[in-house]
C-alpha cells in the first residue's frame, strides 16, 4: 500500500509541522515554511529479513569493545598538504565530506585538481557535476591542466542514475557537485529543499559505508555564510571543510569544523592563481609581510589554528568620538571581546576609553577566537591610545580576566617556537607558562602577571 502523506517543512531548520505556519516553532524565522508531499509505504517496518538491514548490509550483533581490534584508518594521500592536514591525514576510504564556501571561492576547482591528482595516482574518480555540463568541465580541467584517464566525468541530477553510474564505474573517489541540484524521483518537493537534501545525503551516506568509496560533497551556503539546507546534513557526514576567503583576494582559508578521522579546527591555506590553487607552507609570513614599520597600534600574536601555530598581526584605531555613543567596530575579533578588554584597560590601568571610538582588524582575513588574543588586544589598543608603537619584533600571547590578571595559555612552546623560527627577538607571555620547557636559543621570554605589567615592557610603561 502507497499513501500520500502532506506536511509543511521549515527550508532553515527542518522543523515539520501537519499544517502551515507564518513563523517557524523551531528557528523563528518567518515565511520558511514550504508544502512537501511525502509517500509513505505500508508494511515497511519489519520488511527486511533476519540477516539483513534497510542500508543492504549484513545485521551485526552487539559486540564487546574490550574484543575489537583497533586498525588504523587506511587513507588515500593527495599532493596538497594543506588538504590533507585539514582532513587529519588524508582522504579515508569510506568517509562523507561536505565542502560548503561562497559561489566563486574554489570549492570546484579544489576539487577538480584533487581528482586529477588521485587520478594520476592510478585511483579510479568520479566527478558528477549537477550544474555544468561535461564539455564545460573539461574546458575547465583543460585550464586547470588537470586531464587524466582515470578521471571520469558525468552530468546528472538524478539520484537513481547517480547510483547506477557509480556501480558501473567502482572508483575509489566520488565528487557530487552540488547536494542542491541532486534530487531523489520517489521525493516530490524541489531539488535543494529539506527533504530532498536529507534523502540524497542518506542515499550518499549508505553507498559510502556499505562500499567503501569515499564521496566529497559541495554544499552551497546561505547569505549568514552556514550551509544551506537543514543542520542535519552536518550532522550525517564525516567531514566539514569551509572554504573561506575574501572574493578580491587571492589567499583562501580551508577550515575544517568537524571531523571524525582527525582533528576539528584545523587550517590549510591556498592562494588562487591562473593555474588553480597552490597551497601556502608557511601562512604566517604572508600575514605580516605588509605590516608597517614604527606604526602604533600594532601587535603580533601566535594563534593557534587546530595544531597549527600561526603569528597573525592584529591593528587598533583608537580616535576621539564626535557622537555621544562610541563606536566599536571589529573585523575577525568578536566585538564583545572588545567591548570586555575595552573596560579592563579603562578600570584596572586607567585608561579613559569611554569617550573614544575603537576600530580593530586581523590584516589578512583571518578569524581569530580563541582567549589566546587578548593581552595582544589590549596592547594594541593601549598602543593606538597613547600613539606609541611596539616593538617591530616582540610577539604578544595571553588571556586576559576581568579582574586585569594575565592567564596560561595552551600549547606555548608551539607558539614560541613559531615566532624564533619568522625571527622574533622577543615574547611576552603569562608567567604562569614559563615552566616546564625550554625556549628556543636567540628569543627573550618575558613572563608577566597583569597587563600593567604587559604594557610596562610592551609600552614602556
Amino acid at each position: 500500500m502507497v499513501k500520500k502523506k502532506t506536511k509543511f517543512i521549515c527550508q532553515s531548520c527542518g522543523y515539520e509541522s501537519p499544517k502551515w505556519m507564518g513563523k517557524c516553532p523551531g528557528c523563528s524565522e518567518w515565511n520558511k515554511m514550504v508544502e512537501e508531499t511525502e509517500i509513505v509505504k505500508s508494511g515497511r517496518r519489519g520488511a527486511f529479513t533476519h540477516s539483513e538491514t534497510a542500508a543492504g548490509g549484513i545485521r551485526q550483533k552487539a559486540t564487546p569493545i574490550t574484543t575489537i581490534e583497533a586498525s588504523q584508518e587506511p587513507r588515500m594521500l593527495t599532493d596538497l598538504k594543506e588538504l590533507n592536514r585539514a582532513l587529519g591525514g588524508g582522504v579515508v576510504y569510506g568517509s562523507l565530506v561536505l565542502i560548503g564556501g561562497d559561489p566563486g571561492i574554489g570549492k570546484s576547482t579544489l576539487l577538480l585538481q584533487v581528482s586529477a591528482q588521485l587520478a594520476r595516482k592510478q585511483k579510479k574518480v568520479l566527478y558528477i557535476s549537477g550544474e555544468e555540463s561535461v564539455k564545460q568541465t573539461k574546458l575547465r580541467a583543460d585550464r586547470l591542466g588537470t586531464v587524466s584517464e582515470n578521471l571520469f566525468v558525468y552530468s546528472e541530477t538524478d539520484m537513481d542514475f547517480i547510483e547506477q553510474a557509480i556501480t558501473d564505474v567502482q572508483p575509489q573517489l566520488v565528487i557530487i557537485d552540488s547536494i542542491q541540484t541532486v534530487f531523489q524521483p520517489e521525493v516530490t518537493s524541489a531539488p535543494g529543499s529539506v527533504s530532498q537534501v536529507r534523502e540524497c545525503t542518506a542515499t550518499l551516506m549508505r553507498i559510502a559505508k556499505t562500499k567503501g568509496i569515499a564521496i566529497f560533497i559541495v554544499g552551497h551556503v546561505t547569505k549568514e555564510g552556514a550551509i544551506a539546507g537543514p543542520r542535519l546534513l552536518e550532522h550525517m557526514v564525516d567531514t566539514v571543510l569551509y572554504f573561506e576567503g575574501e572574493r578580491h583576494h587571492t589567499y583562501r582559508i580551508l577550515r575544517a569544523v568537524k571531523n571524525r578521522f582527525g582533528s576539528t579546527n584545523e587550517m590549510g591555506i591556498f592562494e588562487m592563481k591562473e593555474q588553480g590553487l597552490e597551497e601556502v607552507e608557511n601562512p604566517s609570513e604572508i600575514f605580516l609581510e605588509e605590516r608597517s614599520q614604527g606604526a602604533s597600534g600594532s601587535t603580533v600574536v601566535a594563534s593557534m589554528e587546530g595544531t597549527r601555530p600561526v603569528l597573525v598581526e592584529i591593528q587598533a584605531l583608537i580616535s576621539p568620538t564626535s557622537f555621544g555613543n562610541p563606536r566599536r567596530m571589529a573585523t575577525g575579533i568578536d566585538h564583545n571581546r572588545v567591548s570586555l578588554l575595552m573596560a579592563v584597560l579603562e578600570k584596572r590601568v586607567g585608561m579613559l576609553l569611554q569617550n573614544q571610538d575603537a576600530y580593530l582588524k586581523v590584516a589578512g582575513g583571518v578569524k581569530l577566537d580563541e582567549p589566546a588574543i587578548d593581552l595582544a588586544i589590549a596592547v594594541s589598543i593601549a598602543s593606538s591610545f597613547r600613539d606609541k608603537p611596539t616593538r617591530q619584533t616582540d610577539c604578544i600571547i595571553g588571556e586576559v580576566g576581568l579582574t586585569g590578571e594575565v592567564r596560561r595559555v595552551s600549547r606555548i612552546e608551539q607558539r614560541v617556537q613559531e615566532a624564533a623560527k619568522l625571527g622574533f627577538e622577543r615574547v611576552i607571555l603569562p608567567s604562569n607558562n614559563l615552566g616546564g620547557w625550554n625556549p628556543p636559543k636567540g628569543i627573550e621570554v618575558i613572563g608577566v602577571t597583569t597587563v600593567s605589567e604587559a604594557l610596562m615592557y610592551a609600552l614602556g610603561g
